[in-house]
């Protein structure tokens, strides 16, 4: 028995080492590539673009108006890409062939173009058409593209459901619609969280690209300063670390939640 526990803490100062070891590997490359760029650092002048206090008051300056703009879109986005996804997973799953075949082309058209081209195409071919502004234009385009992945999401999660959860559901005469709603769907949740937590993080990420199209996200802000500003590295990295800290705290929120939730075919 002491000859494990020895092993366990051998291990264990092995593993802590190794870790130590590679972050002050990645310290010392981030310092030497600094030091050969001879770039002049001004990490001072940072805190003046996410916030000022004035007179006791509370503003938000550029950066962390970007941030919040970049929430508000992956909000929207995030739950239209939700909407999207399921509707394309039980239509894929449907007994209509047109509407298989029609969920089934959306798939596999968005899933296999660039991101980029379809941000492009709404926002300067259906955009002009149905009047939206680039705010919205956006958000649609990011629904659109994230929602054909949730969709594989959703029928996988979706299938991966017992055949005898189903076949319980009919018996007790429940319609396929009422099968769906309240069978199968509630245990699908818990087994689509993780994946569909990569996608929302995956959306956060993606979100940058609106940039493009003047969209006054963090990205545009980050680039607006940096034009005026020329501090490209302190401004990316402050960008970067805010998209880290947004990401991260999704990932932690979602794992509460899977905590929270019953395990699929567990009892009340």
């Amino acid at each position: 028995m002491s000859s494990k526990k020895n092993r366990r803490r051998q291990r264990l100062a092995f593993d802590s080492l190794a870790f130590l070891a590679v972050l002050l590997g990645l310290g010392w490359l981030i310092v030497e590539g600094a030091s050969a760029l001879h770039y002049n650092w001004q990490w001072y002048r940072i805190p003046q673009y996410l916030y000022r206090i004035e007179e006791g008051a509370f503003y938000p300056g550029p950066l962390l108006h970007g941030l919040g703009v970049t929430l508000e879109l992956t909000g929207w986005s995030l739950l239209l890409t939700l909407v999207f996804g399921l509707t394309a997973a039980l239509l894929q799953r449907s007994s209509s062939w047109a509407g298989h075949a029609m969920a089934r082309l959306y798939v596999e058209i968005v899933r296999n173009t660039p991101m980029l081209v379809q941000l492009y195409l709404v926002y300067f071919i259906l955009a002009p058409i149905l009047d939206m502004d680039r705010f919205v234009a956006a958000i649609l385009a990011l629904a659109l593209f994230e929602g054909a992945f949730a969709a594989e999401i959703f029928r996988a999660g979706i299938e991966a459901v017992p055949r005898g959860q189903w076949e319980a559901g009919h018996a007790l005469g429940l319609s396929s619609h009422a099968v769906h709603r309240f069978v199968i769907l509630p245990q699908a949740i818990r087994l689509v969280l993780p994946p569909l937590t990569g996608l929302a993080i995956s959306l956060i990420k993606h979100s940058a690209l609106v940039s493009v199209i003047a969209v006054a996200d963090l990205t545009t802000e980050g680039r607006n300063l940096i034009a005026e500003t020329f501090m490209t590295f302190e401004l990316w990295f402050t960008v970067a670390a805010l998209y880290l800290a947004l990401t991260t705290s999704l990932s932690l929120l979602v794992s509460g939640l899977e905590r929270w939730l019953p395990s699929p075919g567990a009892r009340p």
